[in-house]
């Protein structure tokens, strides 16, 4: 379970691009309210090792989607199932 599991990212379409992934994701915490001080926390965590390590810390602070946006339209996120439903 992330440490925010209410705060949803897509990386479709990031495509190994760091700096995109982490702009969305401080993007994601900005907009659900987490304060600045936390969000320096998951940028300097983030940024401390290599492309993998930087995939598993978001995975560990967001909830990632990683299908197609158009595939979850009204689709609600399963927290038993971890699925979409």
């Amino acid at each position: 379970m992330p440490k925010h599991p209410d705060v949803v990212v897509n990386l479709v379409g990031e495509d190994g691009n760091a700096f995109a992934i982490l702009g969305r994701v401080e993007k994601a915490l900005r907009r659900a309210g987490i304060d600045k001080d936390e969000r320096k926390e998951f940028q300097s965590e983030a940024t401390s090792g290599d492309y993998d390590h930087l995939l598993r810390t978001v995975m560990e602070w967001v909830l990632v989607d990683r299908a197609d946006e158009t595939e979850n339209d009204g689709l609600v996120w399963d927290e038993e199932y971890q699925d979409w439903i």
